[in-house]
Order: structure tokens, then C-alpha cells, then sequence
């Protein structure tokens, strides 16, 4: 039987002092925290306690069993590629939010986009305000998301639609003032059936160091990169380190760019969602230059989703067909 009291004077002892819970532990917690079987004290109590200790690497394998479990899942799109799901949870605050750019430069290679996140950026642009403008509205149901992958490819699906217990607690931030377990775990999440490429980004190294761990032992295919301001499209100005993880396979597909800037990408004039999207719209049409770190990424997930054999040629495939260099 689940003691909350138990658990906290096991977990509540801060980052020194605490003990971390077995996987087993962890999925019964989480499963109870996703279905509402915590009171709302209990709740805020729990999810303070893991922030201020961080999770395990067992408790996010119990934690992420637990979604999985509760996911509403899509129907795979036909054909032989991967789907590519872009979790978006953070928006612009500084920067430009490009997610929708990679996403529609995936959706013309045919490549099957879904992109989940909530549909307000809260005091940031998010993406879901950039595809309004761009003429592509959330899918509120279920059945309107596969319609939109089955017909075009490419779907924004609010968190609620298929990850309402998540939701629930990523709403939590707005009261309690900090993020939660739940903005780790619903950027690991694949809301489609059977295999996917799932975009990871981390702010902070140290979840770099645990997502490796994780997704190693987990079989899931996983494209892991530091994200730009916490979105998981590569930082226009300086690439990140990406990581191809497949077949509890892990893979360096390009080195993270080091050294002063040699020059500046064009960027959109400011990071409104007006100007974004007017950006994107001239970016896909070839007014301006694709910078470099988005092109490497696109050639990272045509490789990852089995649109090319290998790296080399996804990279020669992403140069020809966006009339751009691509790094080594």
C-alpha cells in the first residue's frame, strides 16, 4: 500500500540526505501522482521533495513506465519512417523559437511531425502561437490529430489530448513557482504507436549525463542535444553536441561547435510570433539562409528516422535539397 508519509521521510531529506526510491517504488508514486491519487498537499509535498533532490536513474525508469502506460497514443502514419516527435514546452524568451521551422522542413521531406506542448507560452512565445500564425491550428481531439498526421503530416497536439495526467502536473507550476519531474518526463514521452524519434533537450549538463543513462537502457530511438532556451531545435548561433541513441546504441553525430562565432546567422527581427513566422515563411522559401546548426540537425533526424542509409548521406541529402552547406 502507497504511505505517503513513509515515502517523504524518505525522499523530503534534501539532496544529501535523501534516499532514492527503486524503480518499482518510483512507477507505484508517479502511476498514483498521474491518476489524482494524491491529495493536493501531498502532492505539492512529493513534487518539492523531487525537486530538491533530483531524480534516480531508476526513479525516472518507474516514472516514464508510469507515462507510458497512461499515454493516449496516435496511430503510426503509414510508410517505412519514423515519426519525429518534438516535445515543445518552453518557447522564446531571448531567442527566436524555431521548433516550427524543423518541423516543417521534416513535414516537406515527407518525414511524419508531431509536436506536443501547451497550447499558451505563459509569459514566453511558445510554438503553438507561431503555427497559429503560420496557419496551422492545434489538434484538439485525438481523432483531428491522426486526421492531420494521415493527411499532412504534421500535427501540434495540446498535452491534454494525449497526456492528461501530465498535463495536470505540469499545471502545477504555475502554483508552486518551480518546474516538477513532470517538464523531465514529458520530454521523453511518444505519444505514437510503436517506435519514434524523440528530440530530448536539456538546459542543465547534469540531465545530460542522466538522459544518456536513460535512454542507453531504454531502447527507445532519441535525438539528444542541450536545447535553446529549453526548445529542442540546435542553437542557430552555435550547434550543440547531438546524440543519436538507437537500439540501446549511443552515437556522437556531430561535436559541439567551440571558438569565437565566425559570423552571425539572419535572424528573425524580433521574437514575437508574427515575425517569427514571417521569418520561417522566408527561411522554407529560400529568401533567407538556413543557419548551419538547423541544417546539421535536419540531417540528424533524416539519418535517425531512416530517410538515409547513414550520416554522410543524410548530410549530402540536407545540402542539396536546402541549397546549403553542411558542417563537419
Amino acid at each position: 500500500m502507497l504511505s505517503i508519509p513513509r515515502l517523504l521521510r524518505e525522499i523530503g531529506r534534501g539532496r544529501d540526505g535523501a534516499r532514492d526510491l527503486d524503480e518499482a517504488e518510483a512507477y507505484t508514486l508517479f502511476a498514483a501522482m498521474l491518476d489524482g491519487g494524491l491529495d493536493a498537499l501531498e502532492l505539492g509535498a512529493v513534487l518539492i521533495a523531487f525537486r530538491m533532490k533530483s531524480e534516480s536513474k531508476a526513479e525516472l525508469l518507474g516514472f516514464f513506465r508510469a507515462c507510458e502506460d497512461r499515454l493516449i497514443r496516435l496511430r503510426k502514419p503509414s510508410g517505412k519512417l519514423l515519426p519525429v516527435i518534438i516535445p515543445s514546452y518552453n518557447g522564446a524568451r531571448h531567442q527566436a523559437n524555431l521548433t516550427p521551422l524543423l518541423a516543417l522542413l521534416l513535414q516537406r521531406f515527407g518525414v511524419p511531425v508531431l509536436v506536443h506542448g501547451p497550447l499558451e507560452g505563459m509569459d514566453r512565445v511558445g510554438t503553438a502561437s507561431i503555427f497559429r500564425e503560420l496557419g496551422i491550428l492545434p489538434c484538439a481531439t485525438l481523432a483531428k490529430a491522426q486526421d492531420a498526421l494521415d493527411k499532412t503530416g504534421l500535427a501540434f497536439v495540446p498535452t491534454q489530448v494525449t497526456a492528461p495526467g501530465l498535463n495536470n502536473l505540469l499545471a502545477l507550476r504555475a502554483r508552486l513557482g518551480v518546474r516538477n519531474s513532470a517538464h523531465s518526463l514529458v520530454k521523453m514521452i511518444d505519444p505514437i504507436e510503436g517506435d519514434s524519434v524523440r528530440l530530448v533537450s536539456v538546459s542543465h549538463p547534469e540531465y545530460l549525463i542522466k538522459m544518456r543513462d536513460f535512454f542507453v537502457t531504454n531502447r527507445a530511438t532519441a535525438l539528444l542535444l542541450r536545447g535553446t532556451e529549453g526548445e529542442a531545435f540546435a542553437n542557430p548561433k552555435r550547434r550543440p553536441q547531438m546524440e543519436l541513441f538507437k537500439n540501446q546504441m549511443h552515437q556522437v553525430l556531430f561535436e559541439a561547435e567551440s571558438g569565437p562565432i565566425a559570423q552571425l546567422p539572419r535572424l528573425p527581427e524580433s521574437i514575437d510570433a508574427d515575425a517569427t513566422a514571417k521569418w520561417i515563411r522566408q527561411a522554407l522559401n529560400g529568401q533567407v539562409p538556413l543557419p548551419t546548426p538547423l541544417v546539421n540537425q535536419l540531417a540528424c533526424c533524416l539519418y535517425a528516422c531512416g530517410y538515409a542509409a547513414d550520416l554522410n548521406q543524410a548530410k549530402a541529402i540536407a545540402a542539396v535539397e536546402t541549397n546549403h552547406f553542411v558542417s563537419t
